[in-house]
């Protein structure tokens, strides 16, 4: 299975680089930059792994001898450590530009075993650097390049589509989903419900989320614990790739019509704690007057509507409200209109806003 990986810069991206000596030669000098420890750890958290690629000029020679290097490097990685966060690997070149070398970034020397012995995700994968070397690394590597401020912040997320991948495998059903809220609304859905695989293909749709999930359940029992799982893994899926909520608008408002039917559904996240501090039900809200008229459409049973968006709700830990203005007769028509306005409402709430990217939309500090 493919891994992904970032590749980051040391010097000037992970911890201050002196702009007369560009060397850390001593751990007096070692400093590590705003948001590089919270940063990883949300890397890791994301399933990648972390590689450390750095030039370090001359190492090894007297101008730069190679303990002065290897104490503050030790100190750096001890600090890493002690905060969860490991590298899978660290390249170093230790030769200066004259010596054109084959490993000195933008070079991959350094990198040919590696590739050879990895299965690299380079689509999902990215270089973060702070020089139009490491743009060109990434470019030879094949991947992203998400640029860095020289000793600025790190925050490379921004950059990055927000993807997150669930699996969630029980007695009854076994669920395989990844969910990309940057994407452009592809979708491959494949369920043992056909009217559920639309519903989805719907949300992926007019959500613009790219969205692939494979679903097995027990239906020649009932189809409610496969509806149940899905919607249960899909509100996990939203909940880990909201992430910190950093940027995002919030709050999301939809007022949609599906030929005779008018349906607004109100989306407002929180995660727990925001939901038990404002009193809002305990974990998540959710209400609805959604009444079926019948008692399936195709191999959906009706019923199974308000508990997939209560399952969803739930783990999402989301207040959801999904109220009819104009129920109308079709079924089918109603259990669409509630999956599309439903996509819309979270596509806007989880939009980065511009003017607040770097802000939590909330006074507490917390969401």
């Amino acid at each position: 299975m493919s891994q992904k990986y970032a590749f980051l810069d040391r010097d000037g991206t992970l911890i201050f680089e002196p702009q007369d000596t560009f060397q850390i030669d001593s751990v007096e000098k070692l400093k590590v930059l705003d948001g590089v420890i919270e940063g990883l750890q949300k890397l890791q958290e994301q399933g990648y792994k972390l590689v450390m690629v750095t030039n370090q000029n001359g190492v090894g020679t007297p101008s730069f001898p190679t303990e002065n290097f290897e104490e503050p490097q030790k100190v750096l990685l001890k600090i890493f450590k002690e905060n969860g966060i490991e590298f899978e690997q660290i390249f170093v070149c230790p030769h200066v530009p004259e010596d054109n070398c084959d490993c000195r970034k933008p070079k991959i020397g350094l990198f040919n075993e590696f590739l050879a012995e990895n299965d690299v995700d380079l689509k999902q994968s990215f270089v973060c650097g702070d020089l139009p070397t490491d743009k060109e690394f990434a470019e030879k590597l094949g991947v992203k390049f998400v640029p860095m401020e020289c000793n600025g912040t790190f925050n490379p997320f921004s950059y990055l589509p927000r993807i997150v991948s669930i699996k969630r495998d029980t007695n009854e059903t076994q669920i395989s989903l990844t969910l990309n809220l940057d994407g452009t609304g592809k979708y491959e859905v494949d369920t043992d419900i056909g009217f559920l695989n639309h519903m989805l293909e719907l949300f992926g749709k007019h959500g613009l989320f790219d969205l692939k999930i494979t679903a097995r359940g027990d239906i020649k029992y009932d189809d409610h614990h496969l509806i149940e799982d899905v919607g249960i893994a899909l509100g996990q899926a939203i909940k880990k790739v909201a992430g910190d909520k950093k940027g995002i608008n919030r709050y999301g408002f939809m007022l949609l019509p599906m030929d005779e039917v008018l349906v607004s559904s109100e989306v407002k996240l929180n995660n727990a704690e925001l939901a038990v501090v404002t009193d809002l039900a305990g974990r998540y809200a959710f209400e609805t007057n959604y009444v079926p008229v019948r008692e399936k459409v195709k191999d959906f049973s009706t019923e199974m509507v308000k508990h997939f968006f209560k399952s969803l709700a739930l783990n999402a830990e989301m207040n959801l409200h999904i109220q009819f203005l104009n129920a109308g007769e079709n079924e089918h028509h109603r259990i669409e209109s509630i999956f599309k306005a439903f996509a819309r409402s979270l596509r806007i709430s989880l939009e980065v806003s511009e003017r607040g990217k770097d802000l939590l939309p909330s006074t507490k500090g917390k969401l």
